[in-house]
């Protein structure tokens, strides 16, 4: 059988960054908040409420793990029912 030679946009889709592809993106960003908020359970002192940059962002993120728990549960199992049967 030929090869078969892909087009530009094909080319593309295969190595767009999690940031370019919105499903991809919400993923990472459910992924991160889980895991924020896991690590403020272990491990408290790691996620400081009074940091600045990047380890505030990781405090934001575990408060929202903590406030809004459920929805995030449910988000997360959407997106596994979709990753795992969806297109």
């Amino acid at each position: 059988p030929a090869a078969r030679k892909h087009t530009e946009p094909e080319r593309h889709a295969r190595t767009m960054s999690a940031l370019f592809d919105f499903k991809s993106f919400l993923v990472t960003l459910l992924l991160f908040i889980c895991t924020c908020t896991y690590v403020k359970m272990k491990a408290p002192r790691l996620v400081d409420p009074y940091r600045t940059g990047l380890r505030g962002m990781f405090w934001k993120a575990a408060r929202i793990g903590e406030r809004l728990s459920p929805w995030v549960a449910a988000s997360c199992l959407i997106m596994a029912f979709y990753t795992l049967f969806g297109a």
